[in-house]
């Protein structure tokens, strides 16, 4: 897993409450057995019946932080969609609230998931859509977030913060404690 680093970029404002993992990854694209090839069918049914989505924009093609409203990620339990969302580029998504399942899935393959206030994500996308140039920056150390004159700080679990600051999953966090677990296990009989 590829280390998590404070960056700037430019933000892909999706104006929509309740984005469910069909949206972000349309079933029909499920049939691989590989984890690679996701990213181009991001939001790919929306993409297909409006011209003017978000992602047919150009200018907003290099951002590298999605910015949405609430529950986003909600529906059926589908890592495809955490995968996508990565191998499209994106690092970060940003919203009032998320999927339980997908929020889990997320931090398991290295994808940062923030929320923010309502009110101020609703304002964000205001600016976002009317100032594509607008970048934003997010430091996962200091745990803020700062975007057009105004920074936040958000909450994040430490264990998921360590792995995604390491660059590692939840396998290689574990093997990186062999030593402890083996000194655990010599104190144990059987």
């Amino acid at each position: 897993m590829e280390k998590f680093d404070t960056f700037n970029s430019k933000v892909i404002p999706v104006d929509l409450d309740n984005v469910d993992t069909d949206m972000i990854i349309p079933a029909q694209h499920l049939k691989s057995v590989s984890k690679e090839g996701f990213g181009e069918h991001l939001f790919s049914n929306l993409r297909q019946m409006y011209p003017d989505f978000i992602l047919n924009r150009p200018e907003y093609s290099t951002g590298q932080i999605l910015l949405s409203k609430s529950n986003f990620g909600c529906g059926s339990s589908r890592e495809h969609a955490a995968w996508a969302i990565q191998q499209y580029g994106i690092k970060a998504v940003v919203c009032s609230s998320f999927g339980d399942i997908f929020f889990n899935n997320s931090a398991k393959n290295g994808l940062l998931l923030i929320t923010l206030p309502e009110e101020t994500i609703n304002k964000w996308l205001a600016l976002s859509l009317a100032d594509s140039t607008l970048t934003m920056n997010i430091n996962l150390e200091h745990q803020t977030i700062s975007f057009a004159g105004e920074t936040f700080s958000f909450n994040y679990d430490e264990f998921r913060k360590h792995c995604l600051l390491k660059g590692l999953d939840d396998l290689d966090y574990l093997l990186s404690q062999t030593a402890d677990i083996s000194a655990y296990e010599s104190t144990r009989s059987i």
